[in-house]
């Protein structure tokens, strides 16, 4: 897919208040600080369209861009930021879950996975969660420049093992570096083929 246009359309934390349901729609999400901002950067071919920062847990709206005036890509909140005040976390958790499961028009969840971490239970507690609603998802290891090539491969067979205790088959699974741009072909081409099967 051949980017020609990504802009900013709108930031809410009511999903009634979204854009018009009339394009697909590609919602990113992730543990705080898992480099959503940078991946989103990244695959636009942007460096500022979303806002990156050092502290985790910045993005606490959802966020919609509109891309090629064709789909929306839309940058929701992290979770699992625990300096967040808990009344904050409820909140956020509740709208972002409200929009998963009540936009018509989202054609797949992109849950971003830090490869250089151990498997995680909130990832794991929001990927069975999607499962058990039927929330079409698939997995985005992030920062993948950041490890030795064995290193990768040990992680994502942690993954893999983890998974496997209650998944009988894996959604699909990207690895992503945003300094390197690795998998931006691969991630495009999988929307776009979505989009247009």
């Amino acid at each position: 897919m051949l980017i020609k246009s990504a802009e900013f359309v709108m930031s809410n934390t009511d999903p009634g208040l979204c854009p018009e349901t009339d394009r697909p729609e590609f919602a990113f999400i992730g543990r705080s600080n898992v480099g959503k901002s940078s991946l989103i950067n990244m695959l636009m071919e942007k460096k500022d369209l979303a806002k990156t920062s050092s502290e985790p847990g910045k993005t606490r709206l959802i966020n919609h861009f509109i891309v090629n005036n064709d789909w929306f890509l839309v940058d929701l909140p992290g979770y699992g930021y625990a300096k967040a005040l808990r009344s904050s976390r409820e909140k956020w958790i509740k709208f972002i879950r409200k929009y998963i499961l009540e936009r018509e028009n989202l054609y797949c969840v992109m849950v971003l996975l830090d490869i250089r971490v151990e498997p995680q239970q909130n990832d794991l507690d929001f990927m069975n969660w999607l499962g058990e609603n039927e929330i079409p998802f698939v997995m985005v290891f992030t920062k993948m420049d950041k490890l030795g090539k064995v290193a990768v491969e040990t992680n994502l067979a942690a993954y893999h093992e983890e998974m496997f205790k209650s998944w009988e088959e894996l959604p699909q699974i990207f690895i992503t570096s945003s300094e390197k741009g690795t998998g931006r072909e691969e991630l495009l081409d999988f929307i776009e083929g979505t989009i247009h099967p």
